[in-house]
């Protein structure tokens, strides 16, 4: 079944539930089945013509579903929507948090590690140019660079989306680091520094090991850290009760 996040705010109208399992092929037709089992729900959502509020947002997963069918976006079993409201006015933390998939998250860093290794041992640096380059597109555009191969596995249903309120921010900045340790290895090795090169590239994949299986993401510690200080474009402080670095737990913020 589809699984809804409801915000904070509106929890008093689902008896405090945080997610709700609900029937639906399409977003609208999840969407009314989340109001019919909880009609006090209904008016936070919709007006009277039956239109979705324009102060609600909704993610599919972690996309904004403005930017697939809107309301028509069809739903697979596993799917997830998150209802996000607008804040008006304030410059809380929580202001600014987005759903972030975290396993697609993981499955950025299991990518980065096997790639590499397999440069290193077929002594392939095109490898690690190619990962460089799509770490510097992920960075980009907002999302992890092997997104599309996660959205394979995740229609095969081989993962489920493990979506938490979070900043995007510092995983953008995790991941133009990454590039930069990864383009610098690749120009090292094309003038013969291969020692450099590769011991570049061993940090890289290090730091995406540290990520996958200690849960710590060391390029978000630093851009946090580089928040902390003003420095300037790093404006973000770490989700309400998540260490820096980690992952936000479920509840974080008021989403």
């Amino acid at each position: 079944m589809v699984v809804i996040r409801v915000p904070a705010p509106l929890r008093a109208y689902t008896g405090g539930a945080r997610e709700i399992e609900v029937q639906g092929k399409t977003v609208a037709s999840a969407l009314s089945d989340l109001a019919s089992r909880h009609p006090a729900l209904r008016p936070h959502l919709f007006d009277d013509r039956g239109d979705l509020r324009p102060f609600v947002n909704l993610f599919l997963n972690e996309e904004d579903v403005r930017m697939l069918q809107g309301t028509a976006t069809p739903l697979d079993e596993n799917d997830r929507l998150m209802i996000v409201p607008s804040i008006a006015g304030g410059s809380s933390a929580a202001d600014s948090l987005r759903p972030v998939d975290h396993a697609a998250l993981r499955t950025n860093q299991a990518m980065i590690i096997g790639v590499l290794l397999g440069a290193f041992i077929s002594d392939g640096t095109w490898l690690v140019l190619l990962v460089s380059l799509i770490l510097a597109l992920g960075s980009l555009t907002g999302r992890p660079g092997f997104l599309p191969l996660y959205r394979i596995l995740r229609s095969a249903r081989l993962f489920k989306p493990d979506v938490v309120p979070d900043h995007p921010e510092p995983h953008r900045f995790a991941q133009a680091l990454g590039s930069a340790f990864l383009l610098a290895g690749w120009l090292a090795l094309a003038v013969g520094l291969e020692a450099a090169g590769w011991a570049l590239a061993w940090i890289v994949i290090a730091l995406a090991a540290l990520n996958l299986f200690a849960g710590l993401c060391i390029g978000c510690l630093v851009y946090y850290w580089l928040s902390r200080i003003g420095a300037p474009g790093f404006s973000k402080s770490p989700p309400e009760g998540a260490r820096p670095g980690r992952r936000p737990p479920a509840a974080s913020g008021t989403i």
